[in-house]
C-alpha cells in the first residue's frame, strides 16, 4: 500500500466546495426575501410615476403606482417598505411632515390599507424632505440645526405617522436624544406598540447623491454637524449603544457597503436587531457598471446583499428588494 507523500496536503478545505449541493449545505450566511426592505418615494401632485435618472429602475411614485409597487413587493415576499414623501410645498419647519393630509401620511394610510397585513409599513421620520433649506431639523438664528427644537418637531411627526398607521418609524435625522424623545411622546399618547428604528450610525457619506434627486432635496451645504464622520468607527458603535439604551427596537448602520466594519461591531455589541441601508450611490454604481457590461448585474446585486448580511445585518434596505426577492424565490 502506498501513502501520500508528505508534500501533499492532508487538510483539504476544497472538499466543502466540490458541488452546488455541498456548497449550499455548508453555507454560513443566507439571504431570504423577508430580510429585504424596499425604500419607496411618493411624490405629491403627480398622477404617473416619474423616473429618477440617477437611479435606473427607481421612480417617484404617484399614490396609485405606489400601491401597485407595494403589492408587487408583498407578493415577492419582501419583509417591508420604507416610505419617503416628496411634498409640493416646503417651509422652514417642515410643516408638511406632521400634516395629516401631507403626502407621507396620506400614502401611509393607503399602504397600510393595501398591504398592511402582508408586510411592515415603515415611514421615514426626518424633516429634510419637508424643509425649504433641506436640513434634517429646524434652524437656529445663526443657521445651525437646533437639536432640541428639532426634537419637538420629530415628536409631532412621530404622532402623525403613528396615527396614519405606520408600523415602524425610521428615525433618520441624527439628532441627540431623538429615540428617547419620540418613544416618550408615542407612549404618552398610547402608541406603545409602534416600533422605532434608530438610524444610529448614519455617516455623512459621499454616496447619497442620487437620493438627493429622488427627494428633490433643497440642501445647500452638508450635514456634517449631525451625521457621523466617515473616519469614526468607535463613534458609530457608541451611537448604536445610546439608541439601544434609549429604547430603539432596531438600530441601523448607513451606508452599508462602505461601513461593514461598523456593522459587524454594532451587531456584536447590541441586543436588538441591526439593519443596514444599501444607499442610492451604492445602487447607482452597480447599475452603471452593469449597464456598461463590466459586471454581471444579478450576481453583483446578490453578492452585495449577501455581504451586508454576512457582516451582521439582520435585514437590508435596498432598492433591489422586490427584484432580488423574485430571484431568491426562483421567479
Amino acid at each position: 500500500m502506498s501513502f501520500p507523500s508528505a508534500d501533499f496536503p492532508t487538510i483539504r478545505p476544497r472538499r466543502m466546495r466540490q458541488s452546488p449541493a455541498v456548497r449550499a449545505l455548508v453555507r454560513e450566511t443566507s439571504l431570504e426575501p423577508g430580510q429585504l426592505v424596499l425604500p419607496m418615494f411618493v411624490r405629491e401632485g403627480i398622477t404617473e410615476q416619474v423616473a429618477i435618472s440617477s437611479m435606473p429602475g427607481v421612480a417617484q411614485h404617484s399614490l396609485d403606482s405606489l400601491r401597485r409597487a407595494a403589492v408587487a413587493a408583498a407578493e415577492a415576499g419582501v419583509g417591508g417598505v420604507m416610505l419617503f414623501g416628496v411634498p409640493s410645498v416646503r417651509d422652514a419647519v417642515g410643516s408638511g411632515a406632521d400634516d395629516p393630509d401631507g403626502i407621507l401620511n396620506v400614502a401611509t394610510r393607503a399602504l397600510v390599507s393595501e398591504v398592511g397585513d402582508a408586510l411592515v409599513v415603515q415611514t421615514d421620520l426626518c424633516l429634510d424632505e419637508f424643509t425649504d433649506h433641506g436640513h434634517c431639523g429646524v434652524l437656529a438664528a445663526d443657521g445651525s440645526v437646533d437639536n432640541d427644537a428639532t426634537l419637538e418637531r420629530y415628536v409631532s411627526m412621530a404622532l402623525a405617522q403613528a396615527r396614519a398607521g405606520s408600523h415602524l418609524l425610521g428615525l433618520s435625522g441624527m439628532m441627540d436624544g431623538q429615540v428617547a424623545a419620540i418613544r416618550h411622546g408615542l407612549d404618552a399618547e398610547g402608541f406603545t406598540d409602534t416600533l422605532l428604528l434608530g438610524y444610529a450610525a448614519k455617516y455623512a457619506s459621499a454616496f447619497y447623491g442620487p437620493f438627493r434627486e429622488a427627494v428633490d432635496s433643497q440642501l445647500q451645504g452638508d450635514r456634517r454637524t449631525y451625521q457621523l464622520d466617515p473616519g469614526n468607527r468607535r463613534e458609530g458603535l457608541r451611537e448604536a449603544l445610546i439608541d439601544e439604551a434609549e429604547g430603539a427596537d432596531v438600530v441601523m448602520v448607513k451606508p452599508a457597503m462602505g461601513f461593514l466594519d461598523v456593522l459587524r461591531e454594532v451587531r456584536d455589541a447590541v441586543h436588538v436587531p441591526v439593519w443596514a441601508y444599501q444607499i442610492s450611490g451604492e445602487y447607482a454604481m452597480i447599475e452603471a457598471a452593469a449597464a456598461n457590461g463590466w459586471i454581471d448585474r444579478r450576481a453583483a446585486v446578490l453578492e452585495s446583499l449577501l455581504s451586508i448580511r454576512r457582516a451582521g445585518a439582520d435585514a437590508v434596505l435596498t432598492y433591489w428588494a422586490t427584484e432580488a426577492a423574485g430571484w431568491l424565490r426562483g421567479r
